[in-house]
């Protein structure tokens, strides 16, 4: 009797994980629950966004040509100075004077800190 009762136990352990792989199947339309919950998170975060994506939209319908008109005739001009200029992080931010020019002003540059002068008679390895 123990000799049948051991295969009997095993195969129905063994046929245990396969029932509950299609469990999701029949509930979800083959989908697990970590998969209705991301796309419910997804659809939830659509709906919070639409507003504020139809306010970007609109916005960008109104600036849209003004920004077009700029780049066409300042575009040539801001590639030139980019091509002349080797490293941004140098300069300082842009400073608009009062007579509507716009100076960059070029950071002071660091001087490196001197070493001092060991003790005479010490070698320094």
């Amino acid at each position: 009797m123990k000799q049948i009762l051991a295969p009997v136990l095993a195969a129905g352990l063994a046929a245990t994980p396969i029932a509950a792989e299609d469990a999701p199947e029949a509930d979800g339309g083959g989908k697990t629950l970590m998969e209705q919950g991301m796309e419910l998170f997804w659809e939830g975060l659509r709906q919070e966004m639409a507003p504020a994506l139809e306010d970007l939209q609109g916005l960008a319908e109104t600036i849209g040509p003004s920004m077009q008109e700029f780049l066409t005739e300042m575009g040539p001009a801001l590639a030139e100075i980019a091509g002349q200029v080797e490293d941004w992080s140098v300069y300082e931010m842009p400073e608009i004077l009062p007579n509507g020019d716009i100076i960059i002003r070029r950071k002071p540059e660091e001087a490196a800190p001197e070493e001092p002068e060991p003790p005479a008679g010490t070698t320094d390895i």
